[in-house]
């Protein structure tokens, strides 16, 4: 079978389709010592001028060969105009992707070898599935991928056995939530604590966690007054036990939840007096207004 022309990585994690990228473009640039033979471009977007800018950059970069001969390594990198975004939708967007299109067919892997990361990307579009087609095409899943992709705690898993060492099913859950689930932060800890066992132990404990990875964000501290006030039961007693799992202290917890009070009391007054009124679609802007100006005079310089 014939060479495909070229590589195509899409995925939801732009982090994990980075990583992927950067691996295959190391393997297809490892017998290219010129360095003037081996480009990236970078393909992020934020509109269509950009998008112009980066395919033009694309197609300068195929359409130059080596001065002295021998294989060129292209590598079309962090594409975000694939996307299901305004950027995505414009025209002049579409039509750089068919120029893109037409840039790719003319590949000739002999001489170039062409490499194209991107995410996120929708795959309704005729686009991709035409990469599916007439490219060597990987899908990276991600952890919350619909239908498909490791949980974060089997990427856990896997990353660690990919470092040679093991980790307990608690550090696996206590990194999730020191981390917030963020998958690079995962990742990049695991290789942490891995390299820091430096071979004198194979296994990653929750204790190690604990002290080694630090609290990245607030999103169970944030997580624990939303359930409580949800009036979910189950949610919000889940939520507490992550949120003192993680080594939260209540004092912040308990403060949030006092401002959260002292604001529903606010509103049960202005609404038991008919100050403003809920709707359908919420409390109403007007009455708010209404509120403000009546009531102002009692709050200046507060």
């Amino acid at each position: 079978m014939a060479e495909k022309p070229f590589h195509f990585i899409g995925g939801n994690d732009d982090y994990l389709v980075g990583r992927l990228g950067n691996s295959r473009f190391d393997e297809l640039a490892a017998g290219v010592t010129d360095e003037f033979s081996r480009e990236i471009i970078d393909g992020a977007a934020n509109n269509v001028a950009e998008v112009e800018t980066a395919v033009e950059r694309f197609g300068q970069a195929v359409n130059t060969l080596p001065m002295f001969g021998g294989r060129k390594v292209v590598w079309l990198k962090d594409v975000t105009f694939l996307a299901d975004t305004v950027t995505g939708r414009a025209e002049g967007t579409l039509s750089q992707v068919e120029r893109l299109r037409g840039l790719l067919e003319a590949v000739d892997p002999a001489q170039v070898a062409v490499i194209v990361t991107a995410s996120p990307v929708d795959k309704r579009r005729a686009f991709s599935k035409w990469l599916d087609k007439s490219g060597a095409a990987e899908w990276v899943a991600s952890p919350g991928d619909k239908g498909g992709g490791a949980s974060l705690p089997d990427l856990i898993r896997k990353e660690a056995a990919a470092w040679d060492v093991k980790i307990t099913p608690d550090a696996v859950e206590l990194l999730v939530a020191k981390t917030g689930g963020h998958t690079r932060l995962v990742v990049e800890e695991v290789r942490k604590l891995a390299t820091w066992l430096g071979g004198e132990a194979d296994t990653i404990g929750e204790k190690l966690v604990a002290e080694m990875v630090p609290e990245f964000g607030e999103g169970d501290f944030f997580e624990a007054a939303e359930a409580f006030y949800s009036l979910d039961p189950a949610w919000a007693l889940e939520a507490l036990r992550r949120h003192f799992f993680s080594g939260h202290e209540s004092r912040g917890l308990l403060a949030t939840l006092q401002k959260r009070n002292s604001v529903l009391i606010q509103l049960r007054i202005l609404l038991d007096a008919g100050e403003i009124r809920l709707g359908p679609r919420g409390l109403d802007k007007a009455g708010f207004e209404r509120a403000a100006a009546a009531h102002s005079a009692a709050f200046a310089g507060a």
